[in-house]
């Protein structure tokens, strides 16, 4: 949340260069296709297992009766059986395979389990031939399967988005779809139901469970004139809402497309990994000519058949798929390990970048503070009350949405008039000047009476302060309290404990942020700062932190704080409930409102590089075990099968524990 434009100072802050907008790197996709349907699409296993199945069962004739047929009249049979096994199986691979060639991207997986297949058919090793093809499709079964469970992981998530909603119209309550309510529009929620769109509660109260949102189980108490999100799900009592937002714009399909488009913004190290296969498969291609090709020339008695034999295990086991698989899978299971824990990272690059952050900046109002504020005292100068001194801030802050100008609305706890306020204006980083029944009155910080010069003689004073003047003479201050979050300590003795640095920018007052520093144990803390001031902190920050190859995150509330989390390595936003410009600006989105949320991001993004680290290195290390062992002929066709389905499987099962457990 902003900070208060309340604080107490002495000191004035010439404003600093604008910030610079951080740019985002959209990664290019992987292109590989492996007929299957875990694009976009839900897992349907029945489909998938069928033609498996069938293919399995032929297979498994062939190979039974291969022998006894194989040197007979009626070896024919082989084929007619084998052969249907091998098109059932390998259909998708192949025609993928063919598309691709049309398309100039030669060099794929398709395309070395075609030539590999096809070859050992021409050698008439038919069975190996489709023992490769079936495995191979057993091993994207599996795949799909990992895929279709990540993609479920955040489904769980965005299966609140509701199918109706209940218009009122005269009097009347209409079943139409959420798409055709129109802001302004008043809907019915009844108990048990979903929140269809986001909106005002009019009438009523209820519990309202929020964990799809947010990740809490414990549910929330609404009530008339509290904001509700779609997604939320009423549980006790009925809701008349007034619609603030269209469908389209509300939280919960601002979430759905953040998520869905995660995968836009690739790590290093997906990039890498697309590099690499781009170059190691026609490597391994020409490579494997060459093993085909040049021993029976220069080898005396070396045989054709046995090297050819030779070249084909080397083009099966060096297919990159555990590779081009799991690693995508590593980080997308991170992301929605993350989602299911109420954090949404907006791509695998912001997890890679978590893992670098060696310092994390907290804004404080709304991020390590409630944000609830509320007057604990009123001070009066110039001969007036404290109700006088009250009403008048209450008419000068009645425009302003200001957490602090709401807790002097509250505290006056009446009517205002607003009959007599004019020339209302909003001087950012210092207060509200506006003329109440024919004289001019200004509310806000220290910095306010000086810029205005009115002469007073208190300038430090314990807590955020809201400095009262009328017609150029100093009329009183109020006295404003903020709380700390419940789980502000935890959040920064867990990011002590990963060894990282915690610091905090505030626009409060000196007195105010030692107070909050000492509390929390921060390291480091700036205060008295206009925004503008904030983004030159942050550069600081920024410049040490870039001496020692580390990265710098920001926490705020994604409003008035954007400009610094556009800044900084890692934005992140407190807040998501509601936020767009926490959705739009930040990288990573804290759902919960908890600051402790950063530091479990921050594990989560460790675990998941880990993760795709031992995938690399386990493929890597099998893969080169194998080609070595194929070129010397110690591997046949069905060992080097397993070993490049082996190593995809377990590579998923790897990236499948960040999905079940993200710490």
């Amino acid at each position: 949340m902003a900070e208060p434009h309340t604080q107490a100072s002495c000191d004035t802050h010439a404003p600093s260069s604008s910030p610079q907008a951080k740019t985002q790197d959209h990664g290019d996709c992987c292109g590989h296709d492996h007929g299957h349907s875990h694009g976009g699409e839900d897992f349907d296993l029945r489909r998938e297992l069928t033609p498996i199945a069938i293919s399995a069962v032929l297979f498994l004739i062939g190979l039974i009766f291969n022998e006894p047929l194989h040197n007979t009249p009626f070896a024919v049979a082989e084929y007619a059986v084998l052969i249907p096994a091998y098109l059932i199986s390998g259909w998708g691979v192949l025609t993928t395979a063919g598309r691709n060639i049309l398309r100039g991207q030669i060099f794929d997986e398709n395309f070395l389990m075609t030539i590999a297949t096809l070859g050992a058919i021409a050698i008439h090793e038919i069975p190996e031939g489709v023992a490769v093809m079936l495995f191979f499709q057993i091993g994207e079964l599996f795949q799909d399967y990992a895929v279709g469970r990540s993609r479920r992981s955040i489904k769980a998530l965005l299966e609140v988005r509701p199918d109706t909603a209940n218009l009122k119209v005269n009097g009347d309550i209409q079943e139409v779809s959420p798409e055709s309510v129109s802001v302004g529009d008043v809907i019915l929620v009844r108990p048990g139901e979903k929140v269809p769109l986001d909106g005002d509660i009019l009438e009523g109260k209820s519990l309202v469970d929020t964990s799809a949102l947010t990740g809490e189980s414990v549910p929330r108490t609404v009530t008339s004139g509290a904001t509700v999100l779609a997604g939320m799900i009423n549980q006790t009592g009925a809701l008349t809402v007034r619609v603030t937002k269209l469908f389209g714009e509300s939280s919960i399909s601002r979430i759905l497309e953040l998520v869905e488009n995660a995968s836009s913004k690739k790590a290093d190290t997906e990039k890498f990994i697309t590099r690499f296969a781009r170059y190691y498969t026609p490597v391994v291609v020409f490579l494997s000519l060459a093993v085909a090709i040049l021993p029976p020339l220069f080898i005396v008695g070396a045989s054709q058949a046995e090297w050819t034999y030779r070249a084909l295990v080397l083009l099966v086991i060096s297919c990159p798929c555990g590779l081009v698989i799991s690693i995508p899978l590593g980080y997308f299971g991170g992301v929605g390990g993350a989602a299911k824990r109420g954090i949404l990272v907006k791509g695998s690059t912001f997890l890679d970048a978590l893992t670098q952050v060696k310092t994390v900046v907290f804004d404080k109002t709304g991020t390590l503070t409630q944000g609830n504020f509320r007057v604990t005292n009123v001070v009066t100068h110039n001969g007036l009350n404290k109700h006088q001194v009250l009403e008048l801030a209450a008419q000068v802050e009645s425009q302003s949405n200001h957490p602090v100008a709401q807790s002097i609305r509250q505290a006056y706890g009446q009517a205002i008039d607003k009959s007599g306020i004019q020339d209302y204006e909003e001087i950012s980083g210092h207060g509200i000047r506006a003329r109440v029944n024919g004289r001019m009155v200004l509310a806000g910080n220290d910095r306010l009476l000086h810029r205005e010069k009115i002469p007073h003689d208190v300038c430090v004073v314990n807590g955020t302060v809201v400095h009262m003047a009328i017609d150029g003479d100093y009329s009183g201050r109020i006295l404003i309290a903020d709380e700390l979050k419940a789980d502000a300590a935890e959040a920064i003795r867990a990011l002590h404990a990963q060894g990282i640095e915690t610091a905090m920018l505030t626009g409060d007052s000196q007195s105010v942020a030692d107070s909050i520093a000492k509390t929390l144990g921060l390291d480091q803390y700036r205060a008295e700062l206009l925004p503008e001031d904030k983004v030159e902190a942050l550069e600081e920050f920024l410049q040490r932190a870039g001496q020692t190859k580390g990265k710098v995150a920001f926490v705020g509330d994604g409003i008035n704080d954007a400009p610094v989390i556009a800044r900084a390595d890692v934005g992140m936003a407190m807040g998501g409930l509601g936020s767009d410009a926490a959705i739009e600006t930040a990288d990573v989105v804290i759902m919960t409102d908890a600051p402790s949320k950063v530091a479990e991001a921050i594990q989560i993004a460790h675990k998941t590089l880990r993760i795709v680290w031992q995938n690399i290195i386990l493929a890597m290390a099998v893969k080169a075990i194998f080609i070595a062992l194929g070129a010397i002929g110690l591997a046949t066709l069905w060992e080097a099968v397993f070993a490049d389905v082996g190593v995809a499987l377990l590579a998923i099962l790897n990236a499948s524990r960040i999905i079940r457990n993200p710490h």
